[in-house]
């Protein structure tokens, strides 16, 4: 099991976009711009179902996920790599949540789910010698 660090959730409050990895049952790989996430706990992150429709069916059929955060403003340059499972929520306060977050910020827009990773592994994306290193091995 891995924990956000304090390093990883300043760099998620200052994204303004993830990569987000599925795949179908067959290993077809899915990746996708994200925009709305949030973090729930240490080893919860939630985002926000929009548009989603190959990830949604990906996660149905194959609940495996990866999403990537990274911080191109700071020197050197920082990012990480979060794997998990996926379940996604439908109703109830999570959902309620997700629905929130975008109507504030995009009234026009509303949330079909919200989908939410359990975090299992966390890895370096950041330049340099722990390039590709699960955090838990550094």
């Amino acid at each position: 099991m891995a924990n956000l660090t304090q390093d990883m959730k300043d760099i998620m409050g200052k994204s303004r976009g993830y990569a987000v990895a599925t795949c179908d049952k067959d290993g077809v790989p899915n990746v996708v711009p994200i925009h709305f996430v949030k973090i729930l706990s240490d080893d919860e992150i939630m985002m926000a179902d929009i548009f989603m429709k190959k990830t949604f069916e990906n996660i149905q059929q194959k609940p495996v996920m990866a999403v990537s955060v990274w911080d191109w403003d700071v020197k050197p340059r920082k990012g990480f790599q979060f794997k998990g499972t996926p379940r996604i929520e439908t109703s109830g306060k999570i959902y309620d949540m997700a629905v929130e977050m975008v109507k504030a910020e995009k009234p026009d827009l509303t949330a079909k789910s919200a989908v939410v990773l359990k975090i299992k592994d966390i890895f370096v994306t950041s330049p340099g010698p722990n390039a590709g290193k699960n955090v838990n091995e550094i």
